[in-house]
């Protein structure tokens, strides 16, 4: 079960760090190279990873791993229910649309993505993962978790992507207070450079809890903060009709 349990590992640190080479996943988990090597040389074997085309030292998620992720999802009342909204909502923006759920307190992983038609445009994988604390759609998420969840995500440590980013107590719960005010949050360059997005929570059943985040990225270029809260009410408004179309309403 041990060798198990590191494959997945070193699996879910491929997925996070892709493109990636053995002697930094070696640094990474303290494990001999060989034993890395080893583990990768399986997963590739079995179609989960793969070499890089352009650097063949480096490895990156393999189609078994985007083969599986729609099969779980497509049937899930969650993708069904967002697809549509998550369309007409690029058609009005004509940006990117990512929608991304929460893997605990651990990070967002993107589940869903509708590309805008810019030669100039943000790009996620499908599977791409991100700190909650220094994105859009974690913040979405975090303004609606209870108190005490934010307190464990701080006493874990806030890493500080950019200048900008919310790496403190205090910075981060004035935002997540911001973000409850405004029914969105706002990640301008806070965590990756020249990446701006606008999110928000899409919420379960009772109204409270959040099940995932929609969002609209684009481009550092093209963010106007003059549209900021015509743009923030149009993501507002697609993630209640997702919640409600995910309940059946």
């Amino acid at each position: 079960m041990k060798s198990v349990t590191r494959s997945l590992r070193i699996l879910e640190a491929v997925a996070q760090h892709q493109p990636v080479t053995v002697g930094e996943l070696t640094k990474l988990f303290g494990l001999p190279k060989s034993t890395v090597q080893r583990t990768l040389v399986t997963l590739s074997e079995a179609g989960w990873l793969r070499a890089n085309r352009k650097d063949t030292t480096r490895w990156e998620i393999g189609a078994r791993v985007l083969a599986v992720r729609p099969a779980a999802l497509q049937g899930s009342s969650l993708f069904a229910a967002a697809r549509e909204p998550m369309i007409r909502l690029r058609d009005a923006v004509n940006e990117t649309i990512h929608l991304s759920v929460p893997d605990a307190l651990q990070c967002m992983v993107v589940v869903d993505r509708v590309d805008c038609d810019h030669a100039v445009r943000t790009f996620h994988t499908i599977g791409d993962t991100s700190p909650l604390h220094a994105t859009a759609t974690g913040r979405a998420i975090l303004a609606h978790l209870p108190p005490a969840d934010v307190d464990e995500l701080i006493s874990r440590g806030l890493e500080s992507y950019s200048e900008d980013t919310p790496a403190d107590a205090d910075a981060l719960r004035a935002e997540l207070q911001r973000v409850r005010a405004d029914g969105y949050s706002v990640n301008r360059n806070q965590y990756r450079p020249d990446v701006c997005a606008v999110a928000a929570a899409i919420l379960d059943d009772d109204g409270t809890t959040p099940l995932a985040s929609v969002a609209v990225s684009m481009p550092d270029s093209r963010y106007e903060a003059e549209h900021l809260p015509e743009l923030g009410r149009l993501v507002a408004d697609t993630a209640t009709e997702i919640g409600a179309r995910r309940r059946g309403a």
